[in-house]
């Protein structure tokens, strides 16, 4: 196992500048339509500073809501910060 864990953020903004495509995988959702495990806010607030105008592939793999369900509240969630 990793005993030490790398900043997702510092990670993104580190390969953001080469990015040919970017992908936002999603788990859960609070009551508000914020992600529980990543600051889509702070995610999205990266890729912008990069000039990054390409498309967004969503993913899903909570268990919670359907995988449609999941899709279309990550893609609510992107619209909302974009």
């Amino acid at each position: 196992g990793c005993n030490e864990w790398y900043d997702m953020y510092k990670g993104i903004s580190e390969l953001m500048p080469y990015a040919k495509s970017v992908s936002a995988k999603s788990y859960d959702f609070d009551e508000d339509g914020n992600e529980t495990k990543i600051d889509y806010a702070k995610v999205i607030n990266i890729v912008k500073q990069n000039n990054y105008n390409g498309f967004i592939g969503v993913e899903y793999e909570g268990s919670r809501l359907s995988e449609k369900e999941g899709i279309l509240a990550t893609k609510n969630l992107l619209q909302r910060l974009i």
